[in-house]
C-alpha cells in the first residue's frame, strides 16, 4: 500500500516532469516507461491485467499497482492525494485539488 499525489502521464512528453514519490496514473505503460517506476510510489492504469507491463514491472520493483481502473483519467487530477492498495485492487482518493480557476 502507498499514498501520494497523483501525476497523470499521457505520453513520454510528461516523463521529465514526473515528481519523485508520486502515484503514476496512465492509460497504459510499456517498457519505455520503466524509468518512471523508479520514482513512483504506486501505479494506476486504465488498461492492463496481471501480466501487463505495468503490473509485472510494479511487482518487480515492489510498488503497489491497480490495473484496469475504468475512467480513472477522467476522475483523478494531478495533485489529488490517493491511497493505492495493490493487494485489494483499490484506489482511494484522500483529497482533491481545487479545479483551476475555482474561487474559494
Amino acid at each position: 500500500m502507498a499514498e501520494g499525489p497523483v501525476f497523470i502521464v499521457r505520453s513520454s512528453d510528461d516523463f521529465a516532469s514526473f515528481p519523485p514519490g508520486a502515484v503514476l496514473v496512465a492509460r497504459t505503460t510499456n517498457p519505455a516507461w520503466t524509468p518512471l517506476f523508479h520514482a513512483a510510489c504506486a501505479l494506476v492504469t486504465e488498461s492492463g491485467g496481471p501480466l501487463s507491463h505495468g503490473a509485472v514491472t510494479a511487482r518487480e520493483m515492489g510498488i503497489p499497482a491497480v490495473m484496469s481502473v475504468r475512467g480513472v483519467l477522467g476522475v483523478l487530477r494531478d495533485g489529488d492525494r490517493v491511497r493505492v492498495d495493490g493487494t485489494r485492487g483499490q484506489v482511494l482518493r484522500l483529497s482533491e485539488v481545487e479545479p483551476s480557476g475555482a474561487e474559494g
